[in-house]
């Protein structure tokens, strides 16, 4: 199962399409000429949409790049990619481990049907002593398949998987450019500050060891692609990445899919949120307790949350607050019912602490729904002046502008109006291929430059 595997070897009824016909060689010199259509290939360690953002961005980048002429192939490990046809898929079978049911008893098997290789042990030698091994792991796949493969591609554009292979790949002479959507030191340092008891936050900890690869890394890839202002800062900060080597290019949004629905009538008293219950990155427990400070004077107001309730901080929480049978929460949805639940919504919040882009605000905006975003990270980006913007962490602030908002009708379709314009004016896919191409072909430019020299 483990060893690379490409729907070239993949059986008839595999459902990885197979990688883009290899063009003839040519020079990279060539990729540079004017608007030649260039071969992509495009790493990401784990790209299911529904796994998270970087999902997300695998899906409509490669798609919208695609529209632009480009031959794209993805390689991915699982969860893999959902993908328009037009897009090669390369299986790289991982371990898989946190897709395998836990052991009640002792440490997690190493899988039956797995080869005994080296990468394999590595990568579960990390998993039994608590760090995250798949980023690393994929880098090594990555690396062994590109051997033999360089020619077949004129750039390589990596999905935040920032790992040693990538610097292989870069030595065999295939330009290299990353992106970045947010430094994970981010995630660490909630995560440890929301932590129980010194023995949990050790074992964040140890989870996140791989951040030091990823720092390496980061540091060495020229140009580096970050999705924000706010995310270049953090990247400065915590990876230590000369900003000169950065360029910003925003997210798009998805505007086919995520729009108004004006025929659909909109709810009076509904707050909608989609946010990860228990990631503590996404605030969730803030919007629940602003929530219940509205709830004394608005008991008809009601909370729509997009996720899955699991037991944990966020459900102890509803408990305590005795709201467990309030807040609603509803998970493995289409588009098509995102968007109508975008529509019956009377606002929109987004409650992270931080976000590197924040796609939720965005579709929020491009539906029409008045938006409440909190000032963690890009969201303020994203925003603007088409929503209301109050500061992370602060229930009391988000109480105040859910119900101011929610008493200023006017404001509300003003708001609508003007958040379906800023998305159509700023973050459509389109506009982010262009501008992620002339980073390619800044890449080329560079790797030729060094070659020469």
């Amino acid at each position: 199962m483990t060893s690379v595997m490409t729907s070239r070897d993949a059986p008839a009824d595999s459902t990885g399409r197979a990688p883009t016909a290899p063009a003839a060689p040519r020079s990279r010199e060539a990729a540079l000429a004017g608007d030649r259509p260039l071969r992509i290939l495009m790493p990401s360690y784990r790209s299911d949409p529904h796994t998270g953002g970087q999902g997300i961005y695998m899906r409509y980048i490669s798609r919208a790049l695609a529209d632009l002429g480009h031959k794209v192939d993805v390689i991915s490990g699982p969860p893999y990619p959902e993908l328009d046809p037009r897009i090669g898929l390369i299986k790289l079978p991982s371990l898989d481990l946190y897709a395998k049911p836990k052991e009640i008893i002792g440490l997690p098997k190493f899988p039956k049907d797995a080869a005994l290789n080296a990468i394999n042990l590595r990568e579960y030698i990390t998993h039994i002593t608590g760090g995250f091994g798949e980023p690393k792991s994929f880098g090594e796949r990555l690396a062994a398949y590109m051997r033999t493969r360089i020619g077949d591609y004129d750039v390589v554009h990596d999905n935040q998987t920032l790992c040693w292979g990538l610097l292989d790949v870069a030595r065999m002479g295939l330009p290299v450019a990353g992106t970045i959507h947010h430094p994970i030191t981010m995630d660490r340092r909630i995560a440890i500050a929301h932590a129980d008891g010194i023995k949990l936050k050790l074992l964040i900890r140890r989870w996140y060891s791989f951040l030091s690869m990823q720092k390496k890394v980061a540091r060495r890839l020229d140009p580096v692609i970050v999705v924000s202002e706010s995310t270049k800062r953090d990247v400065v900060k915590d990876f230590g990445v000369a900003p000169e080597r950065m360029r910003v290019v925003h997210h798009g949004i998805n505007a086919d899919d995520f729009h108004p629905m004006p025929e659909v009538k909109r709810v009076n008293n509904r707050i909608m949120a989609v946010a990860s219950a228990d990631v503590s990155l996404k605030g969730l427990i803030y919007l629940i307790r602003a929530y219940a400070q509205l709830l004394p004077a608005r008991p008809d107001l009601e909370l729509l949350v997009v996720s899955k309730l699991r037991e944990g901080p966020t459900s102890k929480l509803l408990d305590e607050l005795g709201l467990r049978n309030r807040v609603r929460f509803v998970s493995g949805i289409s588009n098509d019912e995102m968007r109508r639940l975008y529509a019956e919504a009377t606002i929109a919040v987004s409650p992270s602490v931080y976000e590197g882009f924040g796609f939720p605000a965005g579709e929020a905006l491009a539906c029409g729904v008045p938006v409440i975003a909190t000032d963690g990270g890009s969201l303020p980006e994203v925003v603007g002046d088409a929503g209301v913007i109050v500061p992370a962490r602060n229930p009391e602030a988000l109480a105040q502008a859910i119900g101011a908002l929610l008493d200023d009708p006017d404001r509300r379709t003003a708001l609508s109006i003007k958040g379906r314009k800023r998305i159509e004016d700023l973050f459509l896919w389109s506009r982010a291929a262009a501008n992620v191409v002339a980073v390619y072909r800044e890449a080329i430019a560079r790797q030729s430059a060094r070659q020469a020299a």
